[in-house]
């Protein structure tokens, strides 16, 4: 059994994937399989992934006949998944020189937690690099393990599947899933995390997170981000059938608000003409899923007015925000004609 179980779903990724499997592959610490997932891809990763399978016995390949999508390729590699621990690579993505050493080290040192979250950076296409902004999260967090309750402060980072290994006994204690969508995310991470009896952090930049040059799925215009409101319905109803996490429901109700009005904010998500449809969705959401008692707070009080009333403080803070930019420019102006006229 090894120790790592790498699930890695492919699809039209053929220029990136090579160095995908190389970073797994070429680590020093060599006790982990691949599982490899072409999602019936019509470029030639699938034969990528048969040409590595046929050199490396670590190489698992599982060839859909039809594509299913990013979520349902990641479940379709959970069955064959035979390690200690599971983690979950994007096609496009890398891990760092040493990740899986320092990973094995660290749960090593924990005990085996439920779930370990590690730190990672975006890698730009023009050769940037920057670290996650929130990686104080994980330098402040204790030593020990702790739950989500203990220090809640570790949700504030970027809910996605790939930045942490999971106890493949826990996700199959649990039964957890990927649902069909394209915030599939979401209804994993949460549910993970809030049930989680033992997480533990690697302070370690262990994964590289590609930003293509035309950007991801997420990033592209489109109504396919009014699925950001189905997920969040899986999440409440996860929720609802455990009353001991009942105490979570302000605190998600809060996380899905600020959410989709960061998806509504975003100028390349949703086509201009379908911006108020979405406002009134996720306001309907936003009023279905209060708790009782509740106060809203801050900007979510758009949520309990009209899409107009939502335009009109947008616009509001914009000015505000230039008027803000105009002082200090102002500022700086009159500072340096002082320096120069000393």
């Amino acid at each position: 059994m090894p120790r790592f179980s790498v699930i890695v779903p492919c699809f039209k990724v053929q220029g990136f994937l090579r160095e995908c499997l190389d970073s797994v592959l070429g680590q020093s610490f060599r006790d982990v399989e691949v599982i490899a997932v072409d999602d019936c891809s019509p470029d030639g990763s699938g034969a990528i992934l048969d040409e590595y399978a046929a050199r490396d016995p670590r190489v698992r390949v599982v060839h859909l006949p039809e594509n299913v999508g990013l979520g349902r390729a990641r479940n379709a590699g959970l069955p064959l998944a035979a390690g200690d621990f599971l983690l979950f690579l994007d096609s496009d993505d890398t891990l760092t020189p040493g990740a899986l050493r320092a990973l094995a080290d660290r749960l090593a040192e924990t005990a085996d937690p439920d779930v370990l979250v590690f730190d990672y950076a975006r890698t730009y296409w023009w050769g940037g690099t920057r670290r996650n902004v929130l990686a104080r999260v994980l330098a402040e967090s204790p030593e020990t393990t702790f739950t989500a309750a203990e220090r809640p402060e570790i949700l504030d980072l970027l809910m996605v599947v790939w930045n942490k290994a999971y106890r493949r006994d826990f996700v199959a204690e649990y039964g957890f899933t990927f649902p069909p969508g394209y915030y599939e995310d979401t209804p994993w991470t949460f549910p993970v995390m809030l049930s989680a009896g033992r997480i533990a952090v690697l302070d370690r930049i262990c994964l590289h997170y590609r930003q293509r040059r035309q950007g991801n799925i997420l990033s592209t215009t489109s109504r396919k981000h009014f699925d950001v409101h189905d997920q969040y319905e899986r999440v409440f109803a996860f929720v609802d059938a455990r009353p001991e996490l009942a105490t979570w429901r302000p605190y998600l109700h809060r996380k899905m608000g600020e959410h989709c009005l960061d998806v509504l904010a975003k100028p390349d998500r949703l086509p201009p003409s379908d911006k108020a449809e979405f406002f009134r969705a996720t306001a309907r959401l936003f009023r279905a899923h209060r708790p009782a008692g509740a106060t809203v707070e801050g900007e979510l009080r758009v949520l309990e007015g009209g899409y107009a009333a939502y335009l009109l403080r947008r616009q509001g803070g914009r000015a505000e925000r230039e008027l803000a930019r105009r002082a200090v420019r102002v500022r700086r102006g009159a500072g340096r004609r002082a320096r120069d006229g000393w």
